[in-house]
């Protein structure tokens, strides 16, 4: 007797309880109805596609901070999506410097260097004190970096989102804009 696989219509039943609102009138262009629309029914296919990898043990092998980083910066994302931020870049990396930049993108028309920290836990530090004057000191290096391939932007914001993966209790999060600025003043 050999295991049941599952077909696409056991995994819509089992992990899709869509449950659509009623029709109403929507204003706005429909195309940004569309995008606003698809921000949850593409966060709920990326969590089914996670969940079926988990399930059939294709999963990468990495060490379980790294694990929560990720899902953090992928619940970041989603965060931001829904409050009308628009990603151009997730995980930017310079050739010339070490690290990364979590997320970049346009909040109206200022472009924001994100930096996203996950924690499980409020009891130790919070999350946003993990941006320290080195974490500051090389995403002003790599944001400088990525602006030299664009023409000036209208404003320049870095921005950081701490996420809370607390056990029992609902994702939170908190988004800092403007937490520091190109140079290391009194106060950051």
């Amino acid at each position: 007797m050999g295991a049941r696989r599952l077909c696409p219509h056991d995994l819509k039943r089992r992990y899709l309880p869509l449950a659509w609102p009623k029709r109403t009138i929507l204003s706005g262009h429909p195309m940004t109805i569309l995008e606003k629309a698809s921000v949850p029914l593409l966060e709920r296919m990326l969590a089914l596609a996670d969940q079926t990898a988990a399930r059939f043990g294709r999963t990468p092998a990495i060490a379980s901070h790294l694990a929560l980083g990720i899902h953090g910066e992928e619940a970041a994302f989603f965060f931001l999506r829904r409050h009308g931020y628009v990603i151009t870049a997730r995980s930017w990396r310079s050739h010339r410097y070490a690290g990364d930049i979590d997320l970049i993108g346009w909040d109206k028309d200022c472009l924001c260097f994100i930096e996203v920290k996950t924690r499980t836990t409020r009891e130790i530090a919070s999350a946003e004190s993990a941006v320290d004057e080195q974490k500051r000191r090389t995403l002003r290096k790599m944001a400088g970096h990525y602006l030299r391939h664009l023409p000036d932007p209208a404003g320049i914001r870095f921005d950081v989102v701490a996420v809370y993966f607390e056990s029992g209790k609902p994702t939170d999060f908190t988004l800092f804009k403007g937490v520091f600025g190109w140079s290391e003043e009194a106060g950051y």
